[in-house]
């Protein structure tokens, strides 16, 4: 099942969050269908597709989303969020495995095993929340405001 992207706004008028989400059982899921929701959600917010900020982002959450359909059995989803001032992407993926994310050594003989260093270099934050059916991984990913165009 997937969620439109969407807006929350509050009764004061401020500058709303902009928000996405999907969910996956375990025939669904598309690591390509997940960039391109963090793509369009980053060009909504003012970030284009051909700048870092938004590359760096889909390259986070498709590494999030591969790990988790790769180590994971049963359902997930991921969930994206960028503050209102465009500045934060907030990036968090659910899935139905208890056992936290590895972080292993750098290996350059190794193939493969190496996703989890590009995202700890990225964000500013990952840290995993541990659920009763699974854990949550959530990434903070900055978002630098330099070609940012306005909404």
């Amino acid at each position: 099942m997937i969620i439109p992207r969407k807006t929350r706004a509050s009764d004061e008028q401020k500058p709303t969050a902009l928000r996405y989400s999907a969910a996956w059982d375990t025939t669904d899921a598309s690591i390509a269908d997940a960039r391109a929701a963090v793509r369009a959600l980053l060009a909504d917010a003012g970030h284009r597709p051909e700048h870092r900020p938004s590359q760096d982002a889909q390259l986070v959450v498709s590494e999030l989303v591969t790990n988790a359909l790769r180590h994971a059995p049963g359902p997930g989803g991921l969930a994206l969020e960028v503050t209102p001032d465009a500045a934060l992407l907030r990036i968090t993926v659910r899935d139905s495995s208890p056992r936290p994310p590895e972080l292993r050594a750098y290996d350059v003989r190794r193939v493969g095993g190496h996703g989890l260093q590009l995202v700890t270099r990225l964000c500013d934050q990952l840290h995993t929340i541990g659920l009763e059916t699974g854990k949550q991984v959530v990434a903070h990913l900055r978002l630098p405001r330099q070609h940012l165009r306005a909404r």
